[in-house]
């Protein structure tokens, strides 16, 4: 998929999707993949992350949402990926089959490095 193509996907949507549209016209990396996964099963498998960063406390944008969204869906969508410049977050796309549509769009904040520990060995 082209960069604008996405980008003109990403313009018409929700506050995650236009996050992501910024990420992406700041130098973000990007992948959309072939083939396509049942909305329910995403649905479900974005459901236990929703828990997941919940209970860890993992700052994310527009996943409970997206859930909701993808358990409404009841056709397979696409994947993408789009990687913030310097690494701090994750957006995934969910598209439908033919890509021409943003189904949802969530974030995820990636948690950073801490510092190097010195070598007790």
């Amino acid at each position: 998929m082209e960069r604008g193509e996405l980008e003109r996907l990403l313009g018409d949507g929700d506050e995650t999707s236009l996050a992501a549209l910024s990420a992406l016209r700041s130098g973000a990396s990007y992948i959309v993949w072939d083939g396509t996964s049942s909305a329910e099963s995403l649905a479900t498998v974005y459901g236990r992350r929703l828990r997941h960063t919940l209970r860890r406390g993992i700052e994310t944008t527009g996943l409970a949402r997206a859930v909701q969204r993808l358990d409404l869906y009841d056709r397979p969508v696409r994947l993408g990926q789009i990687k913030t410049a310097d690494g701090s977050w994750i957006f995934m796309l969910f598209l439908d089959e033919d890509g021409g549509t943003l189904v949802a769009c969530t974030g995820v904040r990636q948690s950073q490095p801490g510092p190097a520990r010195p070598d007790t060995g």
